[in-house]
């Protein structure tokens, strides 16, 4: 063998050899770079979720007496306090579930209509998401208050004989108005994963509308349902901006009882108040387990 060859051969070698320590450097060089960017983000989002989270549940446990479940026994064993959990689980159950059943008929009637109406409608329905507190406390003032435009004409009409937007079921249909254009921004990509192959094959197969959405539609749907309607729930539970300057701070629920304990000149509580949000937490808490759940039992029975 010559001894250019035998150079050549050499060389090779070395290069095949060396090759796979380069490759094995460089996906480590990727991980600490991605590290490395992550870590602005790592430091926000302990800053300003972690951190005050951390506080709130300190600050939760802290009483004149020491430490102790002083203010959570308060809370459980007060009828005022009940009424607010109740009232804020009601309007954000009863808003939520009118909000996504409409968003559901509203993102799959988009899907049938022309691109242009489309486009509209869903540029609509991303600056109403963003249309809530006083501004849209006032537009339902002037629609539907004791003297509103909206009132009186359905009065007049015999539709309706009074309607109290300052009570309950007002703040239920207040809610759910701004749960609306939400539902559908986040339904609306869901109804992609619909194949319009999988209803004709269904029908071929005999099945009519009713067994296409029971048996295909909705189990295909349904972790983006179940995740749509858990953070409606949690847009509900934590409004507060449209509660207040409608109800200017009368109306029984958590985020006006919080703000009110942390503001008031009265009834200022910041440990009670603390208290109330961890409740708050918790309930969010119940609410994405239960839903983390069902996603596992729908998951497990479509397959």
């Amino acid at each position: 063998m010559t001894a250019p060859l035998q150079n050549n051969l050499k060389t090779a070698a070395i290069r095949n050899h060396a090759a796979p320590t380069a490759v094995g450097r460089r996906p480590v060089r990727g991980k600490h770079l991605a590290l490395l960017c992550l870590l602005p983000f790592a430091l926000f989002f302990f800053a300003f979720q972690i951190a005050p989270l951390l506080w709130v549940t300190v600050n939760s446990l802290n009483t004149p007496e020491g430490w102790g479940l002083t203010n959570f026994q308060k809370i459980f064993g007060s009828k005022f306090y009940l009424q607010a959990i109740k009232h804020s689980l009601q309007i954000s159950f009863w808003s939520s579930l009118f909000g996504i059943v409409i968003a559901i008929l509203g993102s799959y009637s988009l899907r049938q209509v022309d691109s242009r109406l489309r486009d509209f409608v869903m540029a609509f329905s991303n600056m109403t998401s963003n249309f809530a507190g006083v501004p849209l406390a006032f537009a339902f003032v002037i629609l539907l208050g004791f003297n509103g435009a909206l009132t009186i004409l359905l009065k007049q009409a015999g539709i309706i004989e009074d309607f109290n937007l300052y009570s309950k079921n007002g703040l239920i249909v207040l809610y759910t108005y701004f749960q609306i254009p939400l539902g559908v921004l986040l339904l609306y990509p869901a109804f992609d994963a619909l194949r319009e192959d999988w209803r004709e094959s269904a029908a071929l197969l005999g099945a009519g509308t009713w067994s296409y959405w029971r048996f295909i539609g909705l189990p295909v749907l349904t972790p983006a349902l179940l995740g749509t309607f858990v953070i409606l729930l949690a847009n509900a539970l934590g409004a507060y901006a449209t509660v207040y300057y409608l109800t200017t701070g009368n109306f029984n629920v958590l985020p006006i009882r919080i703000a009110a304990m942390i503001s008031g000149d009265i009834s200022l509580d910041p440990h009670m108040a603390s208290a109330l949000a961890m409740v708050l937490v918790g309930l969010m808490g119940v609410i994405t387990v239960v839903h983390q759940v069902l996603l596992k039992r729908s998951y497990h029975a479509s397959r």
